[in-house]
């Protein structure tokens, strides 16, 4: 079917504001660790489980959730998704009035769950919206969504409290997750109600199948080696990313900024700068491949700077890492993505897994910290991004 002929500003509108809610939920993280760490008297590598629980259910619960959409569709899924979502919510209450580190956990680990879910729809979903090769600048104008709602998180928060991340207890965290918990439900509703077409991939169905022969010559999608680097390239992008923007405001509170959660928003600018770059420039000016060339060697960079620019000023140096991340998924998925047919859904439940990349990364930046400063633990997105420059020269045409 010849997708490009229809008109997918509306759906995308709508998968926009799912895109924002992922954001938000998990930047709700940022704002959870330095208050943590101060309200429970927890060490930094501790406080950063909080993130890492968020994202080990992308590796448990990739597969479920793609057989979830096979069985129920894109649209039930999202709504399914908000609906975990709300019940993650629901329980930061208890473990706040409780002052319970492992109900925190368990909280953050229902909220990753809900992502997982959401992430497996709308991020395939996307992709195959339209012809594969534009699928970056659709996914950076998602992107945009997305990393936006990231600084709005700790913002929403601060302000709902009335005070400063330093000045925060327990007990004010109870109001303002009573707010999300509402607009998560209101989002599960509109969700059932978008006009949201079921699509599928080039290839995927038995009519479409001689369209993608490469992936009718394979039985497992073991047997696809570019979209296996691809999800440990998505690995490392992830926990790296994760890094960049789930820290500032730890790492300004760190070396006693004021205001901290002002800071917030160093890495989601970065971003959304290489996002607009993105819809500019791809694919009438860059291919997907080129951009994620540029965009490794800029966040090679940006880490660079980050651990050898005097400790007051390189904070800022993380929006140059941010600038480089931000291409890196649009071109990641697609290119990972290419010529699997029959085995889309499959192929897209391995990449969601691969988002997972957190789960080892943070608690390794958090015991960093601890021992070598704030600072040096930015030596660990080096070997992310080195790998991810592999992947742009080398690792997309394995076949």
């Amino acid at each position: 079917m010849n997708q490009t002929s229809r008109n997918y500003a509306v759906p995308l509108a709508f998968i926009g504001m799912m895109f924002f809610a992922i954001g938000f939920a998990l930047g709700i993280n940022s704002f959870l660790v330095p208050v943590l760490e101060g309200a429970l008297d927890i060490s930094g590598g501790t406080s950063y489980l909080i993130i890492a629980a968020t994202f080990l259910p992308f590796l448990l619960f990739g597969y479920p959730a793609s057989m979830t959409i096979k069985a129920i569709g894109y649209k039930r899924t999202m709504a399914l998704s908000f609906a975990i979502f709300a019940v993650a919510m629901a329980l930061f209450i208890p473990a706040a009035s409780l002052a319970s580190f492992p109900l925190f956990l368990a909280a953050s680990f229902l909220s990753g769950t809900g992502n997982a879910f959401l992430q497996a729809s709308v991020n395939p979903y996307t992709t195959i919206l339209g012809p594969l090769e534009s699928a970056a600048k659709r996914i950076s104008i998602m992107g945009i969504c997305n990393k936006l709602a990231w600084p709005i998180a700790p913002l929403f928060l601060a302000l709902v409290i009335g005070k400063e991340v330093s000045q925060t207890t327990l007990e004010d965290l109870n109001t303002p997750f009573v707010i999300i918990i509402g607009i998560f439900i209101l989002l599960g509703i509109i969700s059932l109600l978008a006009p949201l077409p079921e699509v599928k991939a080039q290839g995927e169905d038995e009519e479409t199948a001689e369209d993608c022969p490469y992936a009718n010559s394979k039985t497992s999608i073991m047997q696809f080696p570019h979209l296996l680097l691809g999800c440990l390239a998505l690995f490392f992008y992830v926990g790296a990313e994760t890094v960049s923007l789930s820290t500032l405001v730890d790492y300004a509170s760190t070396y006693r900024q004021a205001n901290p959660e002002r800071y917030a928003w160093i890495g989601p600018i970065g971003m959304v700068i290489g996002y607009i770059c993105g819809i500019i420039l791809i694919p009438k000016y860059l291919s997907q491949s080129t951009a994620l060339l540029i965009c490794s060697i800029i966040a090679i960079a940006g880490s660079l700077l980050v651990v050898l620019l005097p400790a007051a000023v390189s904070i800022w140096a993380i929006a140059l890492i941010a600038l480089g991340c931000s291409l890196m998924w649009p071109a990641l998925w697609p290119l990972a993505m290419a010529d699997l047919g029959k085995f889309t859904k499959a192929g897209s439940s391995l990449l969601i897994m691969a988002m997972a990349g957190p789960v080892v990364i943070l608690p390794l930046l958090g015991w960093l910290k601890d021992t070598f400063g704030m600072q040096n633990a930015f030596w660990l997105c080096l070997p992310c991004f080195a790998f991810i420059l592999f992947y742009a020269l080398r690792g997309y045409k394995v076949r």
